[in-house]
Parts: C-alpha cells; sequence; structure tokens
C-alpha cells in the first residue's frame, strides 16, 4: 500500500483546497492530511486564520478524501510523521517548490499545481474587511500595540486621540495615523478602540465606545470597580459587541500549554502558587501615579485565579506607599485547600518568577515569566525533570491583537481565553485593595 501525506491550514476551505487533495489522494492508496494547529501557525508568524482548528479538521473530514487525518503542532514534525507512518511520498502545494526537498532523504517529494485565482488570502480581501482600530493613549503600549498589529492580517490601525493634542500629532505622524482632535472622532473613524490611558479614564472611554456600537479591546487594569465592569459588560451583550481585556499572557500559548500541563495532574495536586512582577521605575515615570497594583497586579493574579479558581477565601495586602500610591504590595491568598501570593512593585526589585508548588513536583518559570517562551517541570528525582521550550513572537501583544480580530470577523463572543469571571474577580480585587482600611502599610 503506498502512503500519502501531506499539509495544510485549510483556512476557509475553497476550491483550490478540495483540487489539493484530489490530486494528493491520486498519488497512493492511502492519504493522511496534517491540518496545522492554530498555535503552530501563530509560531510561524501566520496570524490570519478566520477558522479555528476544530472548523478546519472538519472541513477536510468532510470531504471524503483523507483516509487519516492528524494535527500539526510543532516545526520538525514531517520528519517524525514520515517515519511514524511509513510515508512513500510527501505532496505540497507548488508555490512550496524546492523547500521540502530535504524530505527526499525520507520519501519521495511531490509538488503540486495549484488552483489559479484562488487562495485563502484572496477570500479573505473579498469578504473580510479589515477592522478598523482607533487608539486612545500614546504612551509606550500604544505604540508597541501599533508594531505588533502589523503581523496581524485584517488589522488596521486607522487612527489616534490623546487629550494632548501635540502628543497625539507627535505620534500620528510617527506612525501615520489620522491624530483626532476628539474622541467622538476617533469613534467616527473606527470600528473597534483599543484604549491605553490612564487607568482612571477607561471605563468612561470604554462606555462611550460601546454605545457608539464600537468592539472594545482595554489595556489593564481593566476598570476600577465591580459594578463599572459588570455596566460594560452588559452594554456589549446588549449591542452584541466584543469586549475584551489586553492581558497578553493570557493569550500566549505557552502560558496556555503550561496551564493545560498542570491541569493534566503533572505536579499533583497544586497547594502553592507564588508570582512576582516587580521593576524599578524612573522616578519621573507616569506608572508612579498609577501604582503597584495598577500596573502590575493583573498579571499576577491570573496564573493564581486560572488554577485556584476565582472563589477564593481570604486576601491580605501588604504595602509599601510613596506619595499615596504603592510603591510595592505583596498579596497573600487563601483557599480551601492551597495558598498563593504575589509580589509587585515599582520601587522594589525582586526575582520575577513563577512557582507553582504541588504534592508530586512544582513547575518554575523564570523571569519575565509573563513572557512565558521556557518552563521546568521538576521533581524530588531530577532524572525525572523535564524542559520545555516554546516561541514567544515579538513582544506578545499580536496574540491578543489576533483573538481580538477574529472574534470580530467571526461574531464569536468567546471568553475562552480570559473569562468574565476571572476579570471580574481581578476587578474585585483591585477594588479590595483601594478600598481595604486594613493594608498593612510596610514603613521604612
Amino acid at each position: 500500500m503506498k502512503k500519502v501525506i501531506t499539509y495544510g491550514t485549510y483556512d476557509l476551505f475553497h476550491e483550490g483546497h478540495l483540487n489539493l487533495l484530489k490530486r494528493a489522494k491520486a498519488l497512493g492508496d492511502y492519504l493522511i492530511v496534517g491540518v496545522t494547529t492554530d498555535n503552530f501557525d501563530l509560531e510561524r508568524g501566520k496570524l490570519n486564520v478566520c477558522n479555528n482548528v476544530m472548523e478546519r479538521i472538519e472541513a477536510v473530514r468532510k470531504t471524503g478524501l483523507a483516509d487519516q487525518i492528524i494535527i500539526e503542532e510543532y516545526i520538525g514534525q514531517k520528519i517524525d510523521d514520515i517515519l511514524k507512518y511509513n510515508i512513500d511520498i510527501f505532496a505540497i502545494g507548488s508555490d512550496w517548490i524546492g523547500k521540502f526537498d530535504y524530505l527526499e532523504e525520507y520519501c519521495k517529494v511531490v509538488y503540486l499545481p495549484r488552483t489559479e485565482g484562488i487562495s485563502s488570502t484572496i477570500l479573505r480581501e473579498e469578504y473580510n474587511e479589515s477592522v478598523n482600530i482607533g487608539i486612545v493613549g500614546t504612551g509606550s503600549i500604544a505604540r508597541r500595540f501599533v508594531v505588533e498589529a502589523q503581523h496581524v492580517s485584517s488589522t488596521n490601525i486607522s487612527a489616534v486621540y490623546n487629550i494632548d493634542m501635540n502628543e497625539c500629532e507627535r505620534f500620528g505622524k510617527e506612525f501615520n495615523l489620522t491624530a483626532c482632535s476628539s474622541y467622538g472622532k476617533l469613534l467616527a473613524e473606527s470600528d473597534a478602540i483599543y484604549i491605553a490611558s490612564p487607568p482612571h479614564t477607561h471605563y468612561e472611554y470604554a462606555k462611550e465606545a460601546l454605545e457608539a456600537k464600537k468592539h472594545v479591546i482595554c489595556e489593564t487594569p481593566f476598570v476600577l470597580s465591580t459594578k463599572q465592569a459588570e455596566e460594560l459588560y452588559q452594554l456589549a451583550e446588549k449591542n452584541k459587541l466584543i469586549l475584551m481585556v489586553a492581558l497578553k499572557t493570557a493569550y500566549c500559548p505557552a502560558f496556555n500549554h503550561l496551564i493545560s500541563l498542570l491541569k493534566s495532574g503533572v505536579i499533583g495536586s497544586i497547594i502553592s502558587i507564588d508570582a512576582s512582577v516587580t521593576n524599578l521605575t524612573d522616578e519621573n515615570s507616569p506608572k508612579l501615579s498609577y501604582g503597584s497594583m495598577n500596573e502590575n497586579a493583573s498579571f499576577t493574579l491570573l496564573p493564581i485565579l486560572r488554577l485556584l479558581g476565582t472563589d477564593y477565601k481570604k486576601i491580605e495586602f501588604y504595602s509599601k506607599f510613596k506619595n499615596d500610591f504603592d510603591i510595592y504590595t505583596k498579596g497573600i491568598v487563601q483557599y480551601n485547600n492551597a495558598v498563593a501570593s504575589f509580589q509587585v512593585g515599582l520601587g522594589v526589585k525582586s526575582e520575577g518568577n513563577l512557582v507553582i508548588s504541588g504534592t508530586k513536583g512544582y513547575i518554575y518559570v523564570p523571569a519575565p515569566w509573563w513572557k512565558t517562551d521556557y518552563f521546568e517541570v521538576r521533581y524530588e528525582d531530577q532524572n525525572k525533570n523535564k524542559k520545555y521550550f516554546y516561541t514567544y513572537e515579538g513582544e506578545g501583544l499580536r496574540y491578543e491583537i489576533k483573538e481580538f480580530i477574529s472574534s470580530i470577523l467571526n461574531a464569536s463572543i468567546s471568553y475562552t481565553k480570559l473569562s468574565r469571571k476571572e476579570i471580574m474577580t481581578i476587578v474585585d480585587i483591585h477594588e479590595a485593595f483601594l478600598n481595604n482600611p486594613d493594608i498593612v502599610n510596610i514603613i521604612q
């Protein structure tokens, strides 16, 4: 029996895909089709999939041409698959001519002619208009957002707004964007709004955008009270809009792999989590006027809430203040069967790692763990230790942008990467800190 294998994304499945599969099928007796995962496409910089992996697998299955469908998850897998399945022929589209000649060492390589005049790229251009995103704020995170958005298809940064018109015009000129003299003008120019302004302004900007029927992605901290958060979510639901929080770690492929691994019980029952994000900030930095909790707590709370849940029993805060803003805060979160701690700082420095302790071992994620690309599973028997490496592209913002744009284009209000309950709990903890008379003040 002659076995053939081919691979593809099969996004927006079309006639060209069907013809390629027919040609591959005709080469042998048994056809294996590899469908690339969403994360693998992201790692290759291909942030343009409109259909998720399950939808793409189903499209291939419905053709009836594949005798077996597998998932392609990592670079180098093709050689592993060829050896594993005893493949005779590797088939791929002619636009890849020469790219896979190295596989000739393992099997015959055939480049198949493609159907002229049709491709997923053409279909996206015809059917998926670009989402025009207007930016509120011109700080460093807004600058990174503009650069990262260039790596996500169907995304167009159209305009910018800042109450400081000089800053607005400077930013607009630098990135060739329309500098809007009012927020109303920005809304008129945009399909969606990215809010990267000071935290106390998030609620008003988000509310006005949602009332204007614009999708919203908002930087952390989302808003400063659970009442405000609930109102915005209800407004988004009423108007059938996407409301997303730009907590980039939550959308990072490696972080999600880490969570899946932990939930499989690889270190047994989780007993303790310790997360830290601290940095020494210039005294003139505007971040100091926000405080450590506002600036960094969302990141440290993410793994705690994701792994231990949102129903904690008690939380305590220990802080050092300067000019009424915390330059350092340590939080202790109690659960029925576990405990977690987090520390955030803008004027205090510590090791920025993440340690998750369990009954069978622990996981160590080195600094900067919020940009997860590597972690270790460690046991009492060091021979069982295992290291995991993943790709983290650019500043990491492209992953959240891709999720935002995909949700808009597919009209899918999904909170799978970062649940509404998790966001509401993070906001609740922020509010508890801001209104807590029992914070232990660390005096120098």
